[in-house]
């Protein structure tokens, strides 16, 4: 499923109307009935009492149409109207007009104090402020509005998007509604999905609302939801080599989790052979608990990291492989980062970057120009910042307009991880993840994607799906984890032996409505 920048859905209104003479009337009045169909599943309309919150613009509008249609079919319906009536325009105006001939108990800019009153125990309220329009601050009057509803806990249902949320970028624009259900209209909104928006959104339904399916599934559209793909069938008379040889370059003194991690987890994930090259001093450690491992003991520096002197073998060996890994664990020594560097310009296979390998990196961007073979980028906001020189706190301002940027000024395939991972690559696509929890915020989580994306590449996925799948499959396991035991101490092992029940759970090939329902949005 594609997701709309602000802009983009504003675009696709207007060529719905100018194009297709689906009026705005009409498109108001479907937004509407969207979100009574919602109501009449969720909520025994007849028997409850709602409280409509609306502004002055296009989302307060769908807000009247809303309490039409509950007037309509028994509940009791009152309205806030926060701004002057005579600001209305078009379509808004028009529903306005309805509502004061049926007479429906409205209150117009009702002061705080009058607000702490007029919201009951048992009121629903629907939330018809702003929407994804917003682009200033949210301060003063409608601060206090905002404040006192999320104060009051009654049940929120949010139009398009919890007011409050910048519908570009998730991030909250000073306050925002906290909302039970949103039903957003067209295609879902980056705000929509992104944190710290989604969290606000509650459960989130998506309408059409009547537009063609030319308009939401537009190529133009380059933002995406991640959404399974079907993987290859397995070859019965297949042997470990048929699925796939995978080379790790990880660990170093002190770091004995990130390569047993990376490649234990490619096996786990279907792959057929990991083959691990880690200093020699750390393979009796890692060996004893990763024994399905090939182990390649290497030449250390004086510190027991990985030397340069064992690039001619380690090379050699990439040859021979299907994908190579390096970088968990490997340390910041710096002739293990020259060995890191001149891996990265040499090596002729696809190659995963990971952990110190990024930040090695980092040091000479240009290197990624210069490669002729695929190249995955997995990290994390700190990695990011280094890679990219912006602060940590300007990329999440702008995520997706960062990943997008880096990707096509520096050929690779990069996932930025994090709660709603974001996967880019070099065409200008981006796929947001949904997959995950915020138990996968451990030691070794990283590591154990790293492997699971390799094992999606040797099971015979082009590269750029591999790196799709890998990300879905590494957080469904953790959801899987979550499930059976709680968030709360998940580590990177528990994630690990959810692997497999993660890929048979891909393997069934849910529908498609099942396959949403999965990534937690519900059509209507």
């Amino acid at each position: 499923m594609k997701i709309a920048r602000v802009a983009e859905m504003q675009n696709m209104d207007r060529e719905a109307i100018q194009k297709y003479g689906i009026s705005d009337e009409l498109l108001m009045e479907n937004a509407g009935l969207a979100v009574y169909y919602t109501l009449a599943k969720e909520f025994n309309i007849k028997d409850s009492s709602f409280l409509i919150f609306c502004g002055s613009g296009n989302n307060g509008g769908d807000g009247l149409v809303i309490a039409r249609k509950l007037y309509s079919a028994g509940a009791q319906v009152r309205i806030c109207l926060l701004d002057n009536p005579e600001k209305l325009k078009g379509a808004t105006q028009q529903n306005w007009q309805i509502i004061k001939e049926l007479k429906l108990p409205t209150f117009f800019t009702p002061s705080v104090i009058e607000l702490d009153s007029l919201i009951r125990p048992g009121d629903l309220i629907i939330d018809a402020i702003f929407g994804t329009g917003l682009t200033r601050e949210v301060s003063g009057y409608y601060y206090q509005i905002i404040q006192t509803i999320n104060k009051k806990n009654n049940p929120v249902i949010s139009i398009d998007i919890p007011s409050g949320i910048n519908g570009d970028t998730g991030n909250i624009k000073g306050i925002a509604l906290k909302a039970d259900y949103t039903v957003t209209f067209g295609l879902p909104k980056v705000g929509n999905i992104l944190y710290p928006g989604y969290g606000y959104g509650g459960k989130l339904f998506v309408s059409h609302i009547s537009f063609p399916p030319e308009l939401y599934n537009s190529e133009q559209l380059n933002i995406q939801i991640n959404t399974p793909l079907i993987l290859p069938e397995r070859q019965p008379e297949g042997h470990k080599g048929t699925f796939g040889n995978a080379l790790f370059i990880a660990g170093a003194p002190n770091y004995y989790g990130a390569p047993y991690f990376a490649s234990l987890s490619f096996l786990k994930a279907g792959g057929g052979y990991s083959r691990l090259a880690a200093p020699s001093s750390l393979i009796p450690f890692i060996g004893s608990k990763a024994s399905e491992v090939v182990f390649l003991p290497q030449k250390e520096t004086e510190d027991g990291t990985i030397s340069l002197a064992a690039f001619d073998e380690l090379f050699q060996w990439s040859e021979k492989m299907d994908i190579v890994i390096v970088g968990p664990g490997l340390s910041l020594h710096n002739e293990t980062k020259s060995l890191i560097k001149k891996l990265i310009a040499e090596v002729k296979k696809p190659l995963i970057i990971d952990g110190d390998g990024i930040t090695a990196l980092s040091e000479d961007i240009s290197l990624l120009t210069a490669r002729q073979y695929p190249t995955i980028l997995t990290p994390h906001p700190g990695e990011m910042a280094a890679l990219t020189k912006i602060p940590i706190y300007e990329i999440k301002k702008e995520p997706l307009a960062v990943l997008g940027d880096f990707c096509r000024n520096n050929p690779s395939i990069l996932v930025m991880k994090g709660a709603h991972s974001l996967i880019g690559f070099p065409s200008g696509e981006i796929f947001i993840n949904m997959t995950g929890n915020d138990g996968m915020a451990t030691a070794g989580s990283g590591d154990v994607l790293t492997g699971t994306i390799a094992a999606m590449f040797t099971l015979g996925l082009p590269v750029e799906l591999a790196v799709r799948e890998g990300v879905l499959v590494h957080g469904l396991a953790g959801d899987l984890a979550a499930e059976e035991k709680g968030k709360d101490g998940i580590t990177a092992q528990d994630i690990l032996d959810y692997l497999p029940q993660a890929v048979k759970k891909i393997r069934e090939k849910v529908n498609k409505s099942n396959l949403y329902s999965l990534m937690g949005i519900n059509m209507v």
